[in-house]
């Protein structure tokens, strides 16, 4: 009577090859079901290129980057200009708003589209010269460390649509 017999190798790489399609499997299905579930944890995170917060919170943390005595220049320097940040402020977030509005109309407008991107732009550079223009001021009145710490500054890269300061 003749028994059929298998490689011994042949059964530790089926093995094998079992593990690792099991560990792929298990892997993709993770990738698959992360979204769903980072959306059941966060159900009102927006994936939407807005500023989410005032002037005076973007001051304070680029004030909270300098050293004491700077930081409180900045600040004074903002509280100045506070009322004028934030009405540019509100304007930009206004014109984003509408820019959105257009987008989601029917018939859709291209025109209007073009043109309110145009509103965003020019509410985008109002919104920074007014920052610009409180940093400026602040800066002529700080140390050399201050300033020094204001040229190493750079924008959190997480809110890409905002204005960096």
């Amino acid at each position: 009577m003749a028994t059929a017999s298998t490689p011994v190798g042949g059964d530790r790489s089926s093995r094998l090859i079992l593990l690792v399609s099991l560990a792929f499997n298990l892997f993709f299905l993770g990738l698959i079901s992360a979204g769903p579930v980072r959306h059941l944890i966060h159900p009102h995170q927006r994936a939407v290129m807005e500023p989410r917060r005032g002037a005076a919170e973007r001051i304070d943390r680029l004030a909270g980057t300098l050293p004491t005595d700077d930081a409180d220049k900045l600040r004074t320097a903002f509280h100045t200009k506070e009322r004028t940040l934030e009405s540019a402020h509100a304007a930009y977030r206004k014109a984003q708003e509408s820019m959105r509005s257009i987008l989601r109309a029917q018939p859709f407008d291209v025109s209007a589209l073009r043109s309110a991107m145009a509103d965003v732009r020019n509410a985008r550079q109002s919104l920074d010269a007014v920052l610009q223009d409180v940093i400026a001021t602040a800066a002529s009145e700080m140390s050399p460390a201050g300033r020094d710490k204001l040229a190493d500054w750079t924008p959190p890269v997480h809110n890409a649509g905002a204005p960096g300061y």
